[in-house]
């Protein structure tokens, strides 16, 4: 029996880009006063990134499968092929390396190998959604002498900031250490360059305040106005809005907002539509805000985004779009009053109208939201940074 372990170093989500480092470790676990026939071996080991593709069979319309690929034995289990068994088709993968070969422990050794790989820049973000799914994961084939490939499978999250690819790493010194004493090697510099470049334009982009002013109105009239102070986020920051209704003609006597994702699957893959043609979008809410605001002149909200969450993006098959979704509930009566006299000659019961008739209508408005630091989102959202496996 032989234990693998892989371990992450730096947790589990990744900016796209970025190089992985994985901690391959494996270990005889019998005592070490066991006979020297206790002793184990494997053939080799071999790791390797893939993302697999699944799609929904009643929303996508997938084109059929290229028969003109080469014949990958996939029924073979001697064969190394990291996302046998997994649901959907594998659309990226990185090269496989060999970790080792003709590896033998006697009782209670252990060895430790150490696994680097870029991750793809040009690939999806990790994503489960309704119509599509993204799933990264890190693959570690083992086997032993005439025996079936045993995989190690460690689950990733990757994000996705668009713009990276066209970005090139600039061989001079203004990326070298900031110390002559210390050394980096090329792939470290390249890794903390691009981290430091992408910490840079995402704080660029959100950082950006500017008040924009919405007027919202009915058919009969204004309801009021809606202020906000940026329209691009990252993931991780609250979304904070003010609604001021003293100015509008149309009483509002309730509302509320809606922090959602769009997911549209592009027109040339939909299989399923809505009416009248229109293409169905599946919508989810991540968060939500409600209030009766009848005499209210100002009132604000905030809403979270989820760490958790993907960010905006597009593919060939499918995009993924945010925005704040409102839903006003008005009155038909003008100038309606639901307050008693402030003056009364003698006291007096009062009691509200039991019936009031209204109206109801709903405005969208578009943000935008872009990845985090992958070390952020590892710590508040913390998934498996270790992976075991017994052959």
């Amino acid at each position: 029996m032989i234990e693998v372990v892989a371990e992450l170093s730096r947790g589990p989500v990744f900016l796209a880009g970025e190089a992985l480092e994985c901690v391959v470790t494996v270990t005889n676990p019998l005592p070490p006063t066991a006979t020297s026939a206790s002793s184990e071996a494997l053939a080799w080991a071999s790791a390797q990134i893939h993302c697999q593709f699944h799609a929904s069979e009643s929303r996508v319309a997938l084109p059929p499968p290229d028969s003109s690929q080469p014949d990958v034995q996939p029924d073979s289990q001697t064969v190394f092929l990291p996302h046998r068994g997994e649901r959907g088709q594998c659309i990226l993968s990185t090269p496989p390396k060999i970790l080792f070969c003709d590896l033998r422990l006697d009782p209670g050794e252990s060895k430790s190998y150490s696994y680097s790989e870029v991750l793809p820049i040009e690939g999806p973000p990790s994503f489960r959604g309704q119509s599509v799914k993204y799933v990264y994961k890190l693959t570690i084939g083992c086997q032993r002498v005439n025996s079936p490939i045993t995989l190690l499978r460690v689950p990733l999250r990757v994000l996705v900031l668009t713009g990276l690819q066209d970005v090139r790493f600039p061989h001079d010194e203004a990326v070298a250490p900031s110390s002559p004493f210390l050394e980096e090697d090329e792939g470290g510099k390249k890794d903390s360059w691009l981290a430091e470049l992408a910490g840079e334009r995402l704080m660029a982009a959100t950082s950006c305040r500017s008040l924009h002013l919405y007027n919202i109105s009915d058919g009969r009239g204004k309801v009021g106005t809606f202020g906000i102070f940026k329209s691009v986020y990252r993931l991780g920051e609250d979304v904070v809005g003010t609604l001021n209704l003293g100015e509008g003609t149309v009483a509002c006597l309730q509302f509320s907002v809606s922090l959602q994702t769009e997911e549209h699957v592009q027109p040339e893959y939909q299989r399923r539509r809505g009416a009248g043609g229109v293409p169905s979008v599946s919508h989810v809410t991540h968060a939500r805000h409600q209030e009766s605001c009848l005499h209210t002149t100002r009132t604000s909200f905030s809403l979270p985004i989820p760490l958790s969450s993907t960010p905006g993006f597009c593919t060939a098959i499918v995009s993924l779009k945010w925005r704040l979704h409102f839903e006003f509930v008005t009155s038909r009566e003008p100038g309606l009053v639901l307050l008693p006299p402030v003056e009364q000659p003698e006291p007096t019961t009062w009691t509200g109208p039991e019936q009031v008739p209204v109206d109801t209508f709903s405005w969208d408005l578009p943000i935008k939201v872009l990845p985090t630091s992958p070390t952020l989102a590892s710590y508040a959202a913390p998934g498996p940074s270790t992976s075991t496996i017994t052959i």
